[in-house]
């Protein structure tokens, strides 16, 4: 690709933002060496990189390659055999530091919470595609595969990278910073720093008592000094003969000199011999990590490679998430079908969002239209996302959206007059279209802003007309800007060649930024003038100059434009009927929802009224016929009669209450998908009646454990529905036969397997937990969580003392990962 069409275009700042988006010197030097491809399958894996990338910036967040530094120096000096400084050994281990954490980060698609990940993707999906066509596919490409495992072309660069645990540890171990080597790098380090710190305290053990004691009066001021990297004590100068020692300095007066006491001279020697022999162990040890670096530098010099890529890989993800972009489909068709595309270097919630086809049913666009309605942004929009796509960068547009593979992009776009080569405006735009002409050919594509312009109207427009079949004739893809009239007719009478404007409001005298492909634009310069003030009269005499031609012309366009308004009027109207309409549906259909339920709560009120006369005409009848076997045979069978009598009345009662109930159609019973039940979930036991919560998953066969108050009943999953969250009657097993016996089922049935105890004070949380624990130890609940949270750790601290005093808790523990961590606290019942 020519250089002078990237700059044309601002591919160069868009250059400058990836390599911003990059955290690393040799990042975003390879990000300032993109330059757009016309391989295919390069691009398409490009592509593909940027798109999973992408999805894992939305995943997992973003990640840092900050400490990816070019170490192909000290690699090279490892490989022959040379001694790494402090600065360098750092450097590899920070940056083998990082390649962990990515490799790590590589790892998540793998070994993470997927359904927690998935769960975040989705919401990340909803909200960004709010800002893009609703009909849009996810952005992110990527995405599980069969069988719930995400494919990823990314994964072979993870797997690439080399860690080096161990060197990095060792590195770490023996060098504390810059400046300083750990004590226990080396046992003979550690010895000689022992000895050195013995020696330094003897030689000031010494040296204080001489300042305190025989030479007080001697001493300018009662300190130990340095000179020369010798302890030395400061000597008045008349005193300087009464010191036995070596003076190693004088002040700048020359009353106080420096002198090192014999005493100490020994000392200091064996001092410095100690800091000789450590410099010299020191140099061992990196000689040392050097050796066992030296070991990996291939690791190392692949491990700097792949981390390069990734970051160069992951900023094109975090510019194409900065400017909402897609990634595009590319044809081999040379057709262009960009929808709402933006260009990127304008602000995206000010710019008007444009569609632009071309390739298909024409290879040639002449966009007509007043000066600042956005011609030339149309123009630089089509070439920018062009070159943006073909270097593997997601495009600000809508999904769906078509790229071909151009082997070249001409851009002549602005004025370039050079007073030095003495080129007028048209001479700088005539010179750049022969270069233009001489090397395009069916493979590129021509974009021209104010084609033949800068000369003679007539002329410039017989030039251009003229080099639009050209390139037309020869099936180069061509985008022209121009104020021509003459080149809307030759848009209009020529195949394969369209028109198209950008439309401008006359009554507001602004443009409106839209590009409409089809209708040729008009200049409005008798409608503007009008507008702005210039008297009727002039403007009618300008309108005499133009001839009937011209006139009809304009007519046409103008009919073309009304009726173009008009339609576009009725298809908003026809819009918002739509809209009415499916919000009347919404409405309708949350109605009858609300009937069904109603139906269904009617019904199944009548079923359990049913089964509560129904129990109790049993009980009745059971105590007559009780009656009549007590009965002996001196009893007055008159009063059996009035007893039998009365079982007939109750009975047919009851029947008369059965009768209606009956009528009624019996609900619908819900099922309970088996994958969606989870433990602690509220059901009820259809065919007993009773309600309870989960307490194990469905087996293979649906049989599972339901826990109702105190009983625990094994029942299977097509017996169960969920349950609203109340207190439920029973019939009473305890009750004798002489009546019928309800009881009040315990709200224990639907206690909750956690309770949560963020934002509370500790006395507020003690209360609430110690009464939550003892419901669910009544529930007969195997263990619960408690979330308190990490914070100061306070609440977690006053939990666990609670926890210790309670008889019925048989252990308790922090959560794991998965589980919370440190934030809850997993609680288990006697």
């Amino acid at each position: 690709m020519n250089e002078k069409v990237l700059k044309t275009l601002e591919y160069d700042k868009i250059i400058e933002m990836l390599a911003e988006k990059a955290n690393s010197a040799p990042g975003k030097k390879l990000c300032r060496e993109l330059v757009p491809s016309t391989d295919l399958e390069e691009i398409r894996k490009n592509q593909r990189h940027t798109a999973d990338a992408l999805r894992r910036l939305f995943r997992f967040g973003s990640t840092s390659f900050g400490n990816n530094k070019d170490i192909s120096f000290s690699v090279r000096s490892l490989q022959i055999g040379s001694t790494l400084s402090i600065p360098e050994l750092l450097n590899i281990a920070a940056m083998l530091d990082n390649v962990s954490r990515i490799k790590s980060y590589g790892r998540q698609d793998r070994h993470g919470d997927k359904a927690e990940d998935y769960s975040r993707a989705g919401n990340d999906s909803t909200t960004r595609g709010d800002a893009r066509d609703k009909d849009s596919p996810n952005p992110r490409g990527g995405g599980p595969a069969e069988g719930g495992t995400p494919t990823d072309t990314l994964d072979e660069y993870f797997e690439l990278l080399t860690p080096l645990t161990g060197l990095s540890t060792e590195i770490h171990r023996c060098i504390l910073s810059e400046e300083e080597i750990a004590d226990d790098a080396s046992p003979k380090l550690k010895s000689i720093r022992r000895s050195m710190l013995q020696t330094n305290d003897k030689i000031h053990s010494q040296l204080m008592s001489m300042v305190s004691g025989s030479y007080r009066s001697y001493l300018q001021d009662a300190v130990i000094t340095m000179r020369n990297n010798r302890y030395c004590i400061p000597i008045k100068a008349e005193y300087k003969g009464q010191v036995n020692g070596m003076i190693h300095d004088q002040s700048a007066t020359g009353s106080t000199y420096f002198i090192e006491p014999a005493a100490v001279v020994e000392l200091n020697n064996k001092l410095r011999e100690l800091e000789l022999e450590e410099k010299e162990e020191i140099g061992k040890i990196l000689a040392d990590l050097s050796a066992q670096a030296g070991t990996h530098t291939e690791e190392l010099l692949n491990d700097q490679k792949v981390m390069t890529l990734l970051d160069f890989i992951f900023a094109k993800a975090e510019l194409a998430m900065a400017l909402n972009a897609t990634e595009p489909i590319f044809n081999p068709d040379r057709y262009i079908n960009i929808r709402k595309g933006r260009h990127p270097l304008l602000d995206r919630k000010k710019v008007v969002p444009i569609d632009i086809h071309l390739g298909r049913d024409f290879d040639l666009l002449v966009i007509t239209g007043p000066n600042t309605g956005g011609k030339t942004v149309s123009l630089k929009t089509m070439g920018l996302l062009t070159l943006m796509g073909q270097a593997g960068l997601h495009i600000p547009a809508a999904d769906r959206s078509e790229l071909s593979i151009f082997t070249e992009v001409y851009a002549d776009i602005g004025d370039e007059q050079s007073i030095e080569q003495s080129l007028s405006t048209f001479s700088s735009h005539m010179t750049r279209i022969v270069h233009i002409l001489e090397h395009a050919d069916a493979d590129s594509l021509c974009l021209f802003d104010e084609l033949g312009a800068g000369t003679d109207p007539t002329e410039g427009a017989a030039l251009a007309i003229a080099i639009l079949s050209h390139l037309h004739d020869r099936g180069i893809r061509t985008m022209a800007t121009t104020h021509y009239s003459e080149l809307k007719i030759y848009a209009l009478s020529t195949s394969f060649v369209e028109n198209a404007c950008c439309e401008f409001n006359v009554e507001t005298l602004r443009p409106t930024y839209r590009l409409l492909i089809g209708i040729p634009g008009k200049s409005n310069a008798f409608a503007i003038s009008s507008k702005l003030g210039l008297p009727d009269e002039i403007i009618n005499a300008a309108r005499e100059q133009i001839g009937q031609e011209d006139k009809t012309f304009e007519d046409v366009i103008s009919d073309l434009e009304q009726s173009r308004i008009t339609i576009e009027k009725e298809q908003t109207e026809i819009a918002q009927y739509k809209e009415r309409i499916r919000i009347l549906q919404e409405q309708l259909q949350q109605k009858n929802d609300k009937i069904d339920q109603a139906k269904d709560r009617i019904l199944r009120e009548a079923n359990e009224k049913a089964r509560s006369i129904l129990q109790e005409a049993k009980e009745i009848a059971d105590e007559t016929i009780r009656d009549f076997h007590k009965a002996g045979a001196g009893t007055d069978i008159r009063e059996l009669e009035k007893k039998r009598q009365k079982v007939r009345d109750k009975i047919g009662e009851k029947n008369a209450h059965l009768s209606v109930s009956g009528s009624l159609k019996a609900p619908e019973k819900k099922t309970i998908d088996p994958r969606k039940l989870k433990k602690g979930d509220l059901v009820k036991i259809v065919s007993m009646g009773l309600q309870g919560t989960v307490s194990t998953l469905p087996d293979a066969k649906g049989g599972l454990f339901v826990q109702c108050g105190i009983i625990r009943t094994r029942t299977n999953v097509s017996d169960l529905v969920y349950a609203e969250e109340k207190s439920v009657t029973a019939p009473s097993p305890l009750k004798g036969a002489a009546g019928s016996g309800k009881i009040k089922m315990s709200k224990t049935m639907s206690i909750s397997t956690e309770i949560n105890l963020l934002g509370k004070t500790v006395d507020e949380a003690l209360s609430e937990l110690d009464k939550y624990l003892d419901d669910a130890y009544l529930a007969h609940l195997p263990s619960v969580r408690v979330v308190h949270g990490k914070g100061t750790g306070a609440l977690r601290c006053a939990v666990h003392g609670h926890l210790k005093r309670l008889k019925y808790v048989q252990e308790y523990r922090l959560g794991e990962y998965g589980e919370g961590d440190s934030g809850v606290t997993i609680v288990t019942f006697k």
